[in-house]
């Protein structure tokens, strides 16, 4: 398997582009099995996860094809509804091609999902919803079957504000008959993005990014052009990057409201930030100031950041509190830190974070996507070697992560496995 090899200790300076973001494309991917029309989403990302969802696709029957940072997906000729398992294991977000199928075709049949080990995640929300709405269920031999010979808008009222789940729910509801009402929804701009694609394919969405979100079911969706909005949590780990190397950079296509939560905790730290428009720009001079943070569901600190938090603050001056609120398996990338100097304490759901003077190279592993972003970030700050295997977790969330990074003036290449 391939590594990063990064040699610690320069400051990222520069200037880079956000790329689209991976957690809108996904959905909005799967969401183009219901339309019968051409549809181009361009801003696509070119990642591993991304790659799954268009092999999906086209094993489903559909006509994909990749142009630059556009992706045309033509779905009028469907001719399956059974997702393969061994695709499906592989990307946790192809559980949202349940929602977009079941309300086209009446049936599907899908695996129990794969992705990242973070914790429970399970697909309840989505089923309970999918029943609500007049589909039966069959959970069998590993797989999930809903079926219906016609959707009905309902009220819903999710336990958790369950991002994966309001996105399936918008889908399957859109071509539902009458109004689903959805309470207790998530609120990421990246169901927004959901939400304004299938608006411009003639779906009539209200209340998206609230915590009540009205589906009123349309009987037919149509083609259209959709622009992915960036991705913030590309973004964040950049920033977070940039703090803890101690350097200065400017995000352009970015959004700074999608990063509220971040750029206060930064504020916080002694980071200076500057926002404009699509433009952030960050300066760090001196090393972190100690900050608490506790993840939450959208508009508070991103989950899929506290990782990327964690590593950049571990040589802070002072003692963090970290608390996770939304995964119980997210700390795995803990035991790798300390590997390489960090003095981190667990305790459940909480994590204590005494800033040290600096720290070492060692070869470390990343088990999850967010975990090894942690990683990388720990490697640019550190004194030495380090080497960051598991990059095919990284490969699904990050483009050509090393590449990104060298613009920026760090240190980093990838290498082959070692003999």
């Amino acid at each position: 398997m391939d590594a990063f090899e990064i040699h610690g200790g320069s400051p990222l300076c520069g200037e880079t582009q956000v790329y689209g973001a991976k957690n809108a494309a996904l959905p909005i991917l799967a969401a183009t099995v219901m339309v019968e029309e051409p549809c181009v989403i361009d801003n696509v990302p070119d990642l591993e996860d991304v790659r799954v969802m268009m092999k999906i696709l086209q094993t489903l029957g559909a006509s994909v094809r990749r142009d630059g940072t556009s992706v045309v997906v033509d779905a009028g000729n469907l001719r399956s509804t059974n997702v393969p398992a061994d695709l499906m294991r592989r990307m946790r977000s192809s559980i949202f091609l349940m929602g977009p199928l079941l309300a086209r075709f009446g049936d599907v049949r899908v695996s129990k999902p794969g992705g990242c080990v973070i914790g429970q995640r399970p697909v309840d929300f989505h089923l309970r919803g999918m029943r609500a709405l007049g589909a039966s269920i069959e959970e069998k031999h590993g797989f999930i079957r809903c079926s219906s010979n016609r959707l009905f808008g309902t009220e819903i009222v999710l336990d958790f504000p369950s991002v994966g789940a309001t996105e399936n729910l918008i889908m399957a509801a859109a071509l539902a008959d009458g109004q689903t009402v959805i309470q207790n929804a998530a609120r990421e701009p990246e169901i927004v993005d959901l939400a304004n694609f299938l608006n411009a394919c003639g779906a009539n969405i209200e209340g998206v990014g609230e915590d009540t979100v009205r589906v009123q079911g349309v009987h037919h969706l149509h083609g259209t052009r959709h622009r992915i909005i960036p991705d913030r949590i590309v973004a964040g780990t950049m920033l977070l990057t940039v703090a803890a190397t101690r350097g200065k950079v400017t995000l352009t296509k970015a959004e700074p409201a999608h990063l509220g939560a971040l750029l206060a905790k930064l504020k916080q730290a002694g980071v200076r930030v500057h926002t404009d428009r699509d433009i952030i720009t960050i300066e760090c001079l001196k090393p972190l100031r100690a900050v608490d943070m506790r993840t939450a569901p959208y508009p508070g600190f991103p989950t899929d950041l506290q990782a990327p938090f964690m590593a950049a603050f571990t040589t802070a001056e002072g003692t963090s509190v970290i608390r996770e609120s939304v995964f119980e398996a997210r700390f795995k990338h803990v035991n790798e830190l300390t590997r390489m100097g960090a003095d981190i304490t667990v305790d459940l759901q909480t994590a204590v974070v005494r800033g040290v003077s600096q720290l070492s190279g060692a070869t470390v592993e990343a088990t999850d996507l967010r975990g090894g972003a942690a990683l990388v970030i720990a490697g640019l700050m550190a004194d030495g070697v380090t080497r960051v295997e598991g990059l095919q977790h990284i490969d699904r969330g990050y483009q050509q992560l090393d590449v990104y990074l060298r613009d920026l003036g760090a240190v980093i290449t990838r290498t082959g496995a070692m003999s």
